[in-house]
């Protein structure tokens, strides 16, 4: 997993507002478990695409599994609500039921 991080790590130091190659590294690092330090990059995805849905679902998923619920819940609502605008069922059953249990 160390080899995915470093690669995608020297493709975002050398094009830092690339938001492919950061999402890319938000996922090499959670894949790594390393959750905390993916929540920049996804917090930097969600800013620059306002209907990029999967980096809301994985930047809500951290927040609530690090306990911040408050700041999850906006954007598990707005992935939601990308779900379903985009017809991606199975994300938004996933959202509904996540939103339902906070």
């Amino acid at each position: 997993m160390t080899d995915r991080v470093d690669q995608f790590q020297a493709l975002v130091t050398s094009q830092p507002q690339n938001e492919l190659f950061r999402f890319s590294l938000a996922q090499a690092l959670l894949s790594a478990e390393k959750d905390t330090e993916a929540i920049p990059h996804l917090e930097f995805c969600v800013q620059r695409k306002a209907d990029w849905m999967l980096p809301r679902i994985l930047l809500g998923k951290v927040l609530l599994q690090q306990g911040d619920i408050e700041r999850a819940r906006p954007l598990l609502e707005s992935a939601l609500q990308l779900a379903l605008e985009q017809d991606h069922e199975d994300p938004a059953a996933e959202l509904q039921a996540l939103l339902a249990a906070l």
